[in-house]
């Protein structure tokens, strides 16, 4: 990737945001990584409604890391609305969650999600997964072209 990445953060709990934030500098991300607390502030994000219409400032995300088990609007359903959405399904969504239940790994995969990854209970583990998204998804990995919107 020739430009730095940007990252949408869809998580509400608050040390895992600082877990995952802090992991990003421990590895030196150099990636500008937006944080959304709750699914309908990710979807307000993604489709850029107010706040979020202006893409200079809120540009689409490069890749998406998403909790699953959210008040409201939980992560199925932003991953449901993102996958069927023209110029937002080609986004690679990663799943990150501490579920590690059958059951939400397979509808992960099945409404689109590109990978799933649970949460490590330590700031070493949340390290080494944070090196993985960086080593793989945002350098090794080849991006979708990016899509026309219909």
């Amino acid at each position: 990737m020739l430009r730095p990445a940007h990252i949408l953060l869809v998580e509400d709990n608050r040390m895992d945001i600082e877990l995952v934030l802090d992991a990003f500098r421990e590895v030196r991300l150099g990636n500008t990584v937006h944080v959304s607390h709750k699914g309908e502030q990710a979807l307000d994000y993604l489709f850029g409604r107010e706040p979020y219409h202006d893409r200079q400032q809120y540009p689409l995300p490069d890749i998406i890391l998403l909790d699953l088990k959210m008040p409201g609007i939980d992560g199925f359903e932003v991953l449901r609305q993102v996958k069927s959405a023209p110029g937002l399904k080609r986004l690679p969504v990663i799943i990150l969650t501490s579920s590690q239940e059958e059951g939400d790994l397979a509808l992960s995969y099945d409404c689109g999600a590109n990978s799933y990854l649970v949460k490590p209970g330590s700031f070493e583990g949340f390290l080494k997964v944070v090196q993985q998204v960086k080593d793989y998804w945002l350098t090794l990995n080849v991006g979708p072209p990016v899509e026309a919107n219909t």
